[in-house]
């Protein structure tokens, strides 16, 4: 069962189990607790489609972070790594997933009608597209600003050169990304 977890294959589920077999006391009976108040207590936002335990998460029931700029990210993770950045003070939208003809994943199967509902119904003046630098993650994010143009402003997250990227070490898309999205020194 553990080696199905994302990260973890069969020898480190393996030594995840027996560590915790070992220290049941202090890790598993606290672990298996957590796992059943989880199971019973976390919900999907209705809104956004954040992880919480109740049905409107806390960022979307803030008056706060009504500041009319909508984050649209791939899925949950991405939510928590731009909050963990903590520079970010509007609202999320949570897609869950991109946009696949191989998969066949399109606009409906993913919560792209919600955000174009929620763009129309709450004051959002500016999207920004926080959605993976992959091919799917661009697709998507090109069908949405072309379902919003005219409606908001659409923007991207910056691309190129990371804090302390060496160029040698980067792919060819990371530098031309890089160079067409340059700015004055």
């Amino acid at each position: 069962m553990m080696a199905r977890l994302p990260g973890l294959g069969p020898r480190s589920a393996r030594r995840a189990v027996l560590h915790m077999i070992k220290k049941r006391g202090m890790l598993m009976t606290p672990l298996a607790d957590a796992l059943h108040s989880v199971a019973a207590t976390a919900r999907e936002c209705l809104n956004c489609g954040n992880i919480g335990t109740t049905d409107i998460c806390d960022i979307c029931a803030s008056e706060k972070r009504r500041t009319g700029e909508l984050c649209v990210v791939e899925d949950v993770a991405d939510l928590w790594a731009m909050e963990r950045a903590a520079v970010f003070k509007g609202r999320y939208h949570v897609l869950g997933g991109t946009l696949s003809a191989l998969d066949a994943i399109g606009p409906d199967e993913l919560r792209i009608p919600k955000l174009l509902d929620r763009v129309a119904s709450e004051n959002i003046t500016e999207v920004i597209m926080a959605l993976n630098a992959t091919v799917d993650g661009q697709t998507t994010a090109h069908y949405i600003a072309d379902s919003l143009e005219g409606r908001v402003s659409v923007t991207s997250l910056a691309q190129g050169v990371p804090i302390g990227g060496e160029l040698d070490y980067l792919d060819d898309g990371t530098i031309t990304a890089a160079m067409k999205a340059r700015k004055a020194f």
